[in-house]
């Protein structure tokens, strides 16, 4: 008894570490499932949640915002989604945002079109941005190495696309981050997750600050 009471520490961290050895099976518990799966002829690769920040995987958290539920809410600066639920509630998800403030979508759209496995073309700015992409010009078909991964939320502004998308990652390893070209990414299991969630017409508000 006297041992312990000299390192009152050590039975907090044994329990830090059974809860991390427990967290894949909570998250499946609670439907969020990072594994690999099959979906449309492709293969969806496992996220490796070993070495993921804990607070980019899907949860739900408290919500004090005045949206209604069933709307989208990007806090660019957080790199966090939100699907706003009734009850003070809302769906969160890591992203990936633009590489500087200018390259990132703001204010209201709505969703206009949804794809699974989505055709992608780079805009010319990205391809003068990032040459390799030229290659591209004409297009990609969807699949495992199609950038927009195995989803694409479109957003449109005015009944005009935005060219702004929400979309999955063939890098999961950028959520959190700042990279992209200006769409938001999401881990390729939350993309399908989300799409599922939300019909055309949901209401979308990109926050930059």
């Amino acid at each position: 008894m006297t041992k312990h009471a000299k390192n009152p520490a050590r039975p907090f961290a044994l329990s830090r570490r059974a809860l991390l050895a427990g967290l894949p099976l909570l998250l499946a518990g609670c439907g969020a499932n990072y594994g690999s799966t099959q979906d449309g002829g492709f293969n969806v690769a496992a996220v490796d949640i070993t070495t993921l920040d804990p607070s980019l995987m899907r949860q739900e958290v408290a919500w004090r915002g005045n949206e209604k539920p069933g709307s989208i809410v990007v806090n660019v600066p957080e790199r966090r989604l939100y699907l706003v639920e009734a009850g003070g509630k809302a769906l969160r998800y890591g992203v990936g945002v633009g590489r500087s403030e200018g390259m990132n979508f703001r204010g209201q759209a709505i969703i206009g079109r949804k794809e699974k496995w989505p055709h992608w073309t780079p805009t010319e700015n990205m391809q003068a941005a990032i040459p390799m992409y030229r290659h591209f010009a004409g297009g990609m078909n969807g699949g495992p190495d199609n950038p927009l991964g195995p989803r694409a939320l479109y957003l449109y502004r005015d009944g005009h696309d935005t060219f702004f998308r929400l979309h999955g990652t063939t890098e999961p390893e950028t959520i959190g981050t700042a990279v992209s070209s200006g769409c938001i990414r999401l881990f390729n299991q939350d993309i399908i997750d989300l799409y599922n969630r939300v019909p055309v017409g949901t209401h979308v508000t990109v926050v930059q600050g």
